[in-house]
This record gives structure tokens, sequence and C-alpha cells, in this order.
């Protein structure tokens, strides 16, 4: 479990009962126990795959956990439907459940980061009893809309989602696949290098005028991986952002499906809750936090200072930490939930 070679990690592809294909890394402890062992579902997001766990999937491993890593539909070594209806929250989450179905977990603690954050809270929607615990990186707890809000509105509240405009549209495939390294160097770049001409770019219409600005991120800047991680990203997303993309284009779709239900309006009330947000991640929406405690008033919160969007890597020792000092304090009955 090297996170320099991707290779020494235990890959396994499996076809799932929804008639899904997914690939995923699937990490046992030594004298592991199916009838005792907890299990980690880790649940990437956007643009991510199961590498994103890279540098916590050995240290929660040694703890005791099992570690399941899965690519995300229309990522790595998963299935990659062309239509952004298949994309849902509600389908993937099945898709999860199909998952323990296959491994034989009746439940799991479920962590998600970025799109992955969003997919892990609609499933404790979704599917309630498969749950052992919540781990949200990234992302607060949004709950189920009454009334559906175009995309272009959400932008309006939210002007730093703007870059999500962009994502929406079906053109976007051809423009971020043409300008494929400047657009991974964009997304994972040290915030530490100032760059001016950065400054506004989740904004409507900034990252397309900074992908065809050739004058912007030609090929330095420093970015948080190294020249191998780096390479690594490219080789798994050359020429299929399609699947990616996608999830900025079920907006309406989700609204429809939560509409018809059942569905939960929150996490159950006795299933622990952790939420990390890095202080500086622009894309975090950190004044939703409010309703997140409205919601799950016994949700566990930690903002991280001088950090941003990338936990996992920026601060991925704190994460290793915090979520392990949770999950052995709700497995020792020390986290307080509101039953």
């Amino acid at each position: 479990m090297d996170p320099a070679n991707p290779a020494s990690f235990n890959h396994r592809t499996e076809l799932l009962s929804t008639g899904r294909r997914y690939h995923f890394v699937d990490q046992r402890p030594i004298n592991y126990d199916p009838a005792t062992s907890k299990t980690l579902v880790c649940i990437h997001g956007f643009p991510d795959f199961w590498y994103g766990w890279r540098y916590q999937i050995k240290p929660w491993v040694e703890l005791g956990y099992r570690v399941v890593v899965p690519d995300a539909l229309g990522y790595g070594g998963s299935d990659k439907p062309q239509d952004a209806a298949e994309y849902t929250a509600r389908k993937i989450s099945n898709d999860i459940a199909a998952l323990l179905d296959l491994l034989q977990l009746p439940k799991a603690v479920i962590i998600g980061h970025d799109w992955g954050c969003f997919i892990a809270s609609r499933f404790a929607l979704w599917h309630p009893d498969r749950l052992l615990s919540l781990v949200l990186l990234s992302i607060p707890f949004i709950p189920p809309a009454k009334v559906y809000t175009p995309l272009e509105k959400l932008v309006e509240r939210v002007p730093n989602w703007g870059y999500q405009l962009f994502f929406a549209d079906k053109g976007s495939n051809a423009v971020i696949e043409s300008h494929i390294s400047k657009f991974f160097r964009l997304i994972y770049r040290d915030r530490n290098a100032h760059n001016s001409h950065l400054s506004n770019w989740t904004l409507t219409g900034g990252l397309p005028r900074v992908l065809s600005d050739p004058e912007v991120l030609n090929g330095d800047g420093a970015v948080l991986l190294t020249p191998q991680e780096f390479d690594y990203y490219l080789s798994q997303f050359d020429k299929s952002m399609n699947g990616p993309l996608n999830y900025y284009r079920t907006t309406l779709h989700r609204f429809n499906e939560e509409q018809e239900g059942p569905i939960l309006q929150a996490p159950r009330p006795d299933l622990p809750v952790l939420l990390i947000i890095g202080k500086d991640d622009p894309t975090s929406n950190q004044g939703a936090l409010d309703v997140t405690r409205k919601l799950v008033p016994h949700v566990q919160i930690e903002l991280v200072d001088g950090v941003g969007h990338w936990l996992m890597v920026e601060c991925k020792d704190h994460i290793n930490e915090s979520v392990s000092r949770f999950l052995h304090n709700v497995f020792t009955g020390d986290v307080h939930t509101k039953l």
C-alpha cells in the first residue's frame, strides 16, 4: 500500500447487481474478521478517482479497518455511461448498496469528499440502515429541495459555483480534454503559489477564459501532486471527461427522483456524523453550515485553518487522525447523537 505505487494496492473489478461494473480497491487488515471488523467505504469527488485516498488507505487499514475505495461511476476502471441521467445520486447510492451486498457487508462507514460527499450524504437518506457512521469532507449537508432551483439561480446565490455552468454544458468535454494538463494544473494547484490570473476562475466564465489563455498555467506552477502522480491522473482522464462532468448535468434529474421518494430529509438521528472543511476552500459553501447544524444537530464540525479543497492531500495526517479518532469514539460509544 505504497501511495507512490498504485499497483501495490489490491484492485478488483466486479459486476454489481445494478448491472454496472465497478473498479475498486479492497484492502483488508491483518486478522480481518467479517463478523467484527468494520469497513470504511471512501467515495471520491471531481476530478478524482480511487487514488485520491492513497494517503488514507494504509493508515486506516493498520488500525484494523477494511477500506474499500471505488472509482465512481464514469471514472477510472468503472463503467462510463454516456447519458447524464445515469449519474443521479439515487442510482449511484443503489450502486453503493449493491457493492456492500457484493462484499457481504450489512453496514459500513461511508466517507465522501466533494461530489463523493454529496453522494455519501444522499446514501444516508436513500439507504439509512446501511451506515455505521457518516464522514463528510468539504461539503456541508444540504437537504432535498422542496422546489426546483435551476443551476443558474444557484450560481446567483453562490457566485463561486459559476464554473458549474461551464461543466453542465456538454461542450465543456472537448474544451477540457484539449487542455487536460492545464486543467489539472489549475484544479490541483498549490494555493500558496499566488497567481493573479487565477483569482476569479470559479466565477461564471472564468474557467474557459483560463483554459484558453496561453499565458496562464503553460506548464509551470506548483501543484499538490508529484510529477508521477500528475502523470497518473492525466492517464486516467485522457479523452474521458464526459462521465465526470455528467454529475454537473443531473440537477433536474436529482430533484425529480427526490420528489418521487421515499427519501429521508436528514440523516437518521442516531447516526454519528463528522464534517471537516478547509477554511480556504472557495467551493465549500460554508454559508450552509447553519443549515447542517439545524438538520443534523449532533454533527461534529471541524474547520481546518490554512487548508483548501484537497483535504486528503493538503492535511493528510490531520484527516487520518481526526477520522480515526471520531471512529474510535463511535465504536466505543463515546459519540453523542440525538437519541
